[in-house]
């Protein structure tokens, strides 16, 4: 029976030891409780720190651990003081917490916290694959463990990866300021299924992978390799029932009951009519806007002082990643503004900030969110923000307001809250003026449509939502690719070479013989593969075919003196070795007067693109072109010319980064059957790397031995990674 294996930086428990007793309790944040179900449903298993380090703890605590985490199934990931502080404290929290928060100013790129960040995500990829079978699902967790889909795929094809994000992706332009960008990358790929909290982050993450990586996207699916992996957003929800119904009970708790600051609040609301309470709920990190808040507090009493004595800030700060500087320079600026303004501003009835920073239990909060009139959640920089959803959650009196940062991915869904800039202090201030004089009826208005949307979309339909689209995408039939050309098929085809008596090589040449450049005109031959052609072209029974897209003229002035067979403009001349040009089709080429002008447009205003014109096809390249707008251009100038070519004789061909018009009769296809249609082969050999050369594969006989570049969907038997690799094979096959 297959299962379904969590994996995320923490487990959802926290151990600790007290008087040689190991105490074990269960976590309460938002992916812990999303998870809840996911958990508990089968035989699955959550993996993770403990959050021990294993160097603290003794060889019988060692096996406590093991043994109080195998009750809550969970498995844990041993590791130690120094991964923590390098993979956790350092990279993750130094390099990508900022970075893709847009504080770049607070990023740190060190090689040491990259290279445990590389280690730790392997004993991550360890640990799990000692649990996983063929046809089990991982289901792995945000930004620490970044490179562990891709570890897992290698080591096991067959199972099915999905990766969740909790943490905004950043544009492009911040991404690739990351040394390590490529690897990022490449460890998200691995999974089937990419998720984030909004599109925003996922149309930023596929602009990353469209420009870092060369790939196929359609939409939100990207071709890689022989996989199609799907990229979508899925707003996290909350445990609205548990929030919601705290807060029912809350209203019930008779008065001895009650916590003592249940009774402060009571206190303050009772002491004066008009007094307002305004709610800030954080962990203390620079990403969640405290002291811009703070400062658009004071603003707002200072713009509207009519509010002095009757509306305070109460302000929770959790604590958080003590021990990194920034974090610590956050704390005191804090501090520092929170003792400013109460200093400034206060009478001996009124203190305009009630300023904690500690972690409240959650009746405590309950308490706080009960008792508040608005809620003001604005943060720079938030993935989601589930705060705003938990206060929404304990309205039962359908009143309140929620004010919001529109820089939190909760805001694409909770239209109905006063949505600011958090750096706009003016526009701010308003909003907390209107939120206290809002009318009841608006109150209740606002609070009924946010309350109907976010429990509908509770958390466990979140993660529902996330695994039924996982599953799916686990089952989407792979891209059929060539088989891997390895060293026991370079041997065998080697020795069939040498028994043939007639031999036939036919070379494709940009992205085979030579690499593919931004200027067409620079991929000239080497030294290395004139010697090489030459040397294979020794034997009389051995005849070598380019055959090319490009045109007439440049093949001829770059192989023109030698004794080889040439097909250019994919197919549409011939030369047999070394002797005239013959055409394969009589072609027209007045098409081109009314073809042109349209591309020539097109390139007008598409910074990086040329038009190649050859004698019987026009090539639109955007290899030098900005990736996303080359992506739109490229749509709408097939979406053009396709509406120009309809019942023509002409076609459009897409190649790597290049649009070209030609005759719909010639293709590469024809033009091998032509060559061997002449004489009799018992070897045929052929290598190409783009979608052009598939028709030379399909019409080649079967015995022929066909290679692709690239590993793609193609009508080749075999496959090579790059054309690096195509001298060398070249060399292995035909050296006697």
């Amino acid at each position: 029976m297959s299962k379904t294996v969590i994996v995320s930086n923490r487990l959802p428990v926290d151990l600790k030891f007290e008087n040689e007793e190991l105490i074990v309790k269960s976590s309460t944040g938002g992916l812990a409780t999303g998870m809840k179900s996911v958990h508990s449903e089968g035989n699955g298993i959550w993996i993770g720190w403990s959050g021990l380090a294993k160097e603290n703890l003794s060889e019988q605590q060692e096996e406590q651990v093991v043994e109080a985490l195998a009750v809550e199934k969970c498995v844990q990931v041993p590791l130690s003081e120094k991964d923590i502080e390098l993979y956790y404290y350092g990279f993750s929290n130094m390099a990508l917490w900022p970075l893709f928060h847009y504080f770049q100013a607070y990023t740190e790129f060190e090689l040491a916290q990259w290279e445990s960040y590389v280690e730790v995500n392997q004993k991550f990829a360890d640990v799990v694959l000692e649990h996983v079978n063929d046809g089990d699902t991982v289901w792995v967790h945000d930004y620490q463990l970044l490179l562990l889909p891709e570890l897992l795929r290698k080591k096991n094809p067959n199972i099915t990866i999905g990766f969740f994000l909790h943490i905004p992706y950043p544009s492009y332009e911040l991404f690739r300021t990351c040394p390590w960008r490529n690897e990022l990358l490449q460890g998200m790929l691995g999974a089937d299924l990419v998720g984030f909290h909004t599109y925003d982050y996922a149309r930023h993450f596929i602009s990353s992978v469209s420009r870092i990586k060369d790939v196929e996207i359609n939409f939100n699916e990207i071709s890689f390799g022989n996989r199609i992996i799907k990229v979508d957003s899925f707003p996290m929800g909350i445990d609205y029932d548990k929030y919601h119904n705290a807060a029912l009970d809350h209203d019930k708790y008779p008065e001895e009951s009650k916590s003592e600051l249940m009774k402060n609040l009571d206190f303050h609301n009772k002491s004066n009519e008009e007094s307002k309470l305004i709610l800030s709920i954080d962990r203390m990190d620079y990403t969640k806007g405290i002291p811009n808040r703070i400062k658009s507090f004071e603003y707002f009493l200072n713009k509207y002082p009519e509010y002095k004595g009757k509306v305070r800030l109460v302000m929770l700060a959790v604590p958080s990643r003590e021990n990194v500087p920034q974090y610590q320079k956050l704390k005191r600026e804090t501090d520092e503004l929170v003792g400013r303004i109460n200093g400034d501003l206060s009478t001996i009835s009124w203190t305009p900030i009630w300023y904690f920073y500690r972690s409240l239990p959650f009746d405590d909060l309950i308490d706080l969110y009960v008792s508040s009139d608005v809620a003001m959640v604005t943060p720079i920089r938030d993935g989601m923000n589930l705060v705003a959803k938990e206060y929404v959650a304990t309205r039962t009196k359908e009143n309140g307001v929620l004010i919001l940062s529109e820089m939190a991915g909760v805001a694409k869904e909770m239209h109905e809250a006063l949505i600011v800039n958090p750096n706009n202090f003016d526009q701010t201030a308003d909003s907390i003026k209107n939120a206290l004089e809002m009318p009841q009826e608006e109150q209740k208005t606002r609070i009924q449509a946010l309350q109907k949307r976010i429990s509908r979309y509770n958390v466990e339909r979140w993660a529902k939502e996330f695994l039924k689209s996982l599953e799916a995408a686990g089952k989407i039939v792979p891209v059929p690719v060539a088989k891997e050309m390895d060293e026991a098929t370079r041997a065998e085809i080697a020795e069939k070479y040498k028994a043939s008596a007639k031999r036939l090589l036919l070379l494709d040449y940009d992205g085979t013989l030579v690499g593919f450049k931004n200027n067409p005109s620079d991929a000239i031959p080497t030294q290395e593969i004139y010697d090489l052609l030459d040397k294979i072209a020794e034997d009389p029974n051995t005849e070598i075919a380019i055959i090319s897209g490009r045109d007439r003229k440049t093949l001829e002035g770059w192989f023109g003196h030698k004794e080889l067979t040439l097909v250019t403009d994919h197919g549409a001349w011939l030369r047999k070795n070394g002797g005239e040009w013959t055409t394969l089709d009589q072609l027209k080429t007045s098409w081109k007067e009314n073809i042109r002008p349209v591309i020539e447009s097109f390139t007008d205003s598409t910074p990086g693109t040329l038009i190649e014109e050859k004698e019987y096809s026009l090539a639109w390249h955007y290899r030098k072109a900005d990736p996303e707008m080359a992506a739109l251009r490229t749509m709408e100038l097939k979406h053009v010319l396709k509406s120009l070519l309809f019942n023509n004789t002409l076609s459009l061909l897409e190649g790597n980064k290049v649009l070209e018009v030609k005759n719909s009769n010639i293709n590469k296809g024809r033009a091998a059957s032509r060559i061997i249609s002449n004489d009799k082969y018992d070897f045929i050999f052929a290598i190409g790397d783009d979608w052009t050369d598939e028709f030379m594969f399909e019409e080649l006989p079967d015995s022929a031995h066909t290679v692709k570049v690239g590993n793609v969907k193609t009508a080749a038997q075999y496959y090579i990674n790059s054309n690096n690799d195509v001298l060398d094979l070249l060399k292995s096959i035909t050296s006697k």
